[in-house]
């Protein structure tokens, strides 16, 4: 490898993993040795690209800039290699971010076909029900659900979910089902991960939109802990398909406002890197698009 090339891998792998020792052991170097590679990439640029703390490596502002185009020229020369190698064969690794519970509902169950077909290719799954920092963990591609908010990322649709609103049996006895989406404001509400405790809920019936405002009883900041929320019969929430199916046909809960619908939730694959994502990760999305359609 150059002595550039070196530059970059170590630049790269440190600024993802946030630690010197962990990206030594990735590339095979000493801890010296990565730190002064990037230390000499640092004084070539005359620019500070990390910060260090005795806890973290974090990139600067200059080095989040520079991480994004750095990722770009490694992962180009990567699929040059790999097409002159073989144009089938995806190797080396593939970073994955995604929501908690729709990766573990969704997305790791579909994997296996993939990891079969792509033997040379380890898979790094970064999963939290808080909207990563894409740069800053080092993603290749993340899986959102809902409203996208990396506007200067690429980005593609993949699927959608649909959504219901919905109670545990229990509640609905205690506090009755409201008749329509204006007496939501009357019930306990139950809020998932999201911004806030005050919420626009919109729901469509015969052609025309109605939409109210809520705020919420209980705020959770993961889908599962929702769930356990609804269960529990603590109050009402909206829920996607995949987090309430198994419960609805167990009658843990019930849906809500028959005859109401709610616009379904976009499932988008976001390319940290730009529009023109690498070989691994469309050859992931393509099947991830063709599982989750199924």
């Amino acid at each position: 490898m150059s002595d550039r090339l070196q530059e970059l891998a170590a630049f790269v792998r440190t600024a993802e993993c946030g630690s010197f020792s962990q990206a030594s052991r990735e590339l095979g170097l000493s801890q010296p040795s990565i730190s002064r590679i990037v230390s000499q990439l640092e004084a070539r640029l005359g620019v500070k690209l990390l910060l260090r703390t005795t806890r973290r490596v974090e990139p600067t502002a200059a080095g989040r800039t520079f991480l994004e185009r750095a990722r770009q020229v490694l992962q180009d020369l990567e699929a040059a290699e790999d097409a002159a190698r073989d144009a089938d064969t995806l190797r080396g690794q593939l970073r994955v971010a995604m929501p908690v519970t729709f990766g573990l509902r969704a997305v790791l169950p579909a994997l296996a076909p993939f990891a079969r077909q792509h033997a040379r290719l380890r898979l790094e799954i970064v999963m939290s029900d808080d909207r990563h920092d894409l740069i800053a963990v080092g993603a290749d591609v993340a899986i959102r659900v809902g409203n996208l908010d990396d506007s200067g990322f690429g980005a593609r649709r993949i699927s959608t979910l649909q959504r219901y609103t919905i109670a545990a049996p229990a509640y609905v006895a205690l506090r009755g089902a409201p008749r329509t989406p204006a007496e939501l404001r009357g019930h306990d509400l139950v809020f998932g991960p999201g911004s806030g405790a005050r919420r626009t809920w919109a729901f469509e019936r015969d052609g025309a939109t109605t939409s109210v405002d809520v705020s919420a009883r209980i705020c959770v900041d993961t889908g599962e802990g929702m769930m356990i929320c609804v269960r529990a019969g603590l109050g009402v929430a909206i829920a996607s398909d995949i987090m309430c199916r198994n419960d609805l046909a167990a009658g843990n809960v019930v849906p809500l406002l028959p005859g109401y619908t709610l616009a379904p939730l976009g499932i988008y694959a976001v390319f940290p890197g730009g529009p023109r994502p690498s070989r691994k990760v469309s050859a992931l999305v393509e099947h991830l698009r063709a599982a989750l359609q199924a």
